[in-house]
């Protein structure tokens, strides 16, 4: 990347789910050029974080119309979808980029936060398994898997509990688990936003 460039944007979302908080990453995945990150990602990342969801949508199906493969408009226009409250478009948009681009581990974590909003726990969890088979070292998937598995656990202990009202064991495991998620929940926050090289990553095609 050309030194004194501004790169896409990398951006951390806290996002308090249910009872726990789970973290969505939006990179920038694919590094056309520099120039033209600036000018064509850069301010649809910019309206995301100051709540301009719809201006942001708008922009990127503007730029799609010309690059239509292109996956981090697409990753972005997905972003957007979710802000602008349309849920299941932004499964489906994130769904898309995960079976065209599978290396890529950002949409699979996004794509588990909304599964863990609706409180589908099982795809998420699969969607950060696929994150992290994407990318490793994935700290934010490994993060968010954590979250995902504590609530799994929760609600065998507690089915545990219907089963057998006397059983100790699943008791004090509640107790801790329910006592860990209050302590680490936190409220929505916006987007902080950072520059930050992008993953390695297609090119459009």
């Amino acid at each position: 990347m050309t030194p004194g460039r501004t790169p896409p944007p990398l951006a951390r979302t806290r996002q308090a789910v249910t009872a726990l908080a789970l973290l969505a990453c939006c990179t920038a995945f694919a590094q056309v050029s520099a120039t033209q990150a600036t000018d064509d990602y850069t301010p649809i990342a910019q309206m995301l974080r100051a709540g301009r969801a719809a201006e942001a949508l708008t922009r990127a199906d503007q730029l799609l119309a010309a690059r239509p493969r292109d996956p981090q408009l697409q990753f972005l226009r997905a972003q957007a979808l979710a802000d602008a409250g349309r849920t299941d478009d932004a499964i489906a948009a994130y769904q898309q980029l995960t079976r065209e681009y599978p290396e890529l581990p950002e949409p699979h974590n996004n794509l588990a936060v909304l599964h863990a909003a609706r409180n589908e726990l099982e795809p998420a969890r699969a969607a950060l398994e696929a994150a992290l088979r994407a990318n490793p070292t994935y700290a934010t998937a490994h993060d968010n898997l954590g979250d995902i598995l504590l609530r799994l656990a929760v609600q065998s202990w507690s089915r545990a509990r219907q089963l057998e009202p006397t059983l100790a064991s699943a008791g004090r495991k509640l107790t801790a688990a329910r006592s860990l998620i209050e302590a680490t929940t936190v409220p929505p926050r916006g987007r902080a936003g950072a520059s930050a090289p992008a993953p390695a990553a297609p090119a459009p095609r």
